[in-house]
């Protein structure tokens, strides 16, 4: 899938968010990347299939929280790309974006599971 088609899918995914949660993405970065780094992939404990990565605190974490850099969600191409048929990328983009969003709000990845959000 080209680029441009990819990052249209992530930024779709974040502009059906209810205006709500859109508020609380103010000091969060969304990034693509191609591949995860190495760095990446030991944030996220060696996941082989590391679709996307939230770097931050999470909202329900945050005492004193002034002067930080922007948290960051980072959306990986390739893997995407590899492990689901071209028709299934839209919705497995989709899903991505929000279980790395719901990371950002506290959500951890067992609840994730029960929601579906894996």
């Amino acid at each position: 899938m080209n680029r441009d088609r990819f990052r249209r899918l992530v930024h779709r995914a974040l502009r059906e968010l209810p205006p709500e949660a859109l508020r609380q993405l103010d000091n969060v970065e969304v990034t693509i990347e191609r591949e995860p780094a190495g760095g990446d992939l030991d944030a996220a404990e060696g996941g082989q299939w590391l679709f996307g990565l939230y770097v931050g605190t999470p909202l329900t974490e945050r005492a004193d929280y002034h002067l930080t850099l922007p948290d960051r969600i980072v959306i990986f191409q390739r893997p995407l790309e590899r492990a689901f048929h071209p028709r299934d990328i839209p919705e497995q983009v989709r899903i991505t974006v929000l279980h790395e969003i719901a990371h950002h709000f506290g959500i951890d990845d067992e609840r994730l599971h029960e929601l579906g959000y894996e």
